[in-house]
């Protein structure tokens, strides 16, 4: 039986880097899923999403001594190297897709979401959670800069702390804060300026009849 200090991130790691499948095996099986889905949301496609994935792990076989328990998480490290990689794969393909998976869950975030800026939460009514909504907010979170896209997928969809997202984007928490506070303004509005679209045409189709 392996001693607990070995099962250890740091631990894992330096048994990986010894050449120790089994130690690589574990970290891929803790870290994989939410790695994958990052790439996922981030890029909307998950044939790009397994490509980064795959990158994102013979990285961690080849340059692993990078890694610095003392400096954070090697989730943290690994999603850093998953962020390279969505960029890159961006700047070659020019053709990403809206997000399609999973968005649904973080639905039930929105009633906090605040469309006037003020800080304060907006009213549960003011947006009905619905399929169709699910789609609207789909296509509104890929419409958004590559920034805010970011933090809404890591605080909101992977319901990471401000400080993990911090330690992954290498920013200070206050801009963690100020992006996913703007992201989520820029989404209510954009349901909202939808949602008022949907409704004048709805309008123009019954002053026909």
């Amino acid at each position: 039986m392996k001693h607990s200090a070995d099962l250890t991130e740091d631990g894992l790691v330096r048994r990986m880097l010894a050449g120790d499948e089994e130690a690589f095996t574990l970290l891929y099986r803790r870290l994989h899923p939410s790695i994958y889905r990052f790439a996922l949301h981030m890029s909307g496609s998950p044939s790009v999403a397994e490509d980064v994935t795959q990158e994102v792990f013979i990285t961690l076989i080849r340059e692993g001594k990078k890694f610095d328990a003392a400096r954070g998480s090697l989730g943290s490290f690994l999603f850093g190297v998953a962020r390279n990689f969505v960029r890159k794969r961006r700047e070659q393909d020019h053709r990403f897709a809206p997000l399609g998976h999973d968005l649904d869950e973080c639905l039930q975030t929105l009633h906090a979401f605040n469309g006037s800026g003020n800080g304060r939460p907006q009213h549960p009514g003011d947006i009905v959670i619905s399929s169709e909504l699910a789609g609207r907010v789909r296509l509104a979170v890929s419409s958004l800069p590559e920034n805010y896209r970011e933090v809404v997928v890591l605080c909101e969809l992977e319901e990471m702390s401000y400080e993990k997202v911090a330690e992954i984007m290498a920013c200070p928490v206050g801009t963690v804060r100020s992006r996913l506070h703007r992201a989520r303004a820029l989404l209510v509005e954009k349901l909202r300026e939808d949602q008022e679209g949907r409704k004048e045409t709805d309008a123009r189709k019954v002053a026909r009849k």
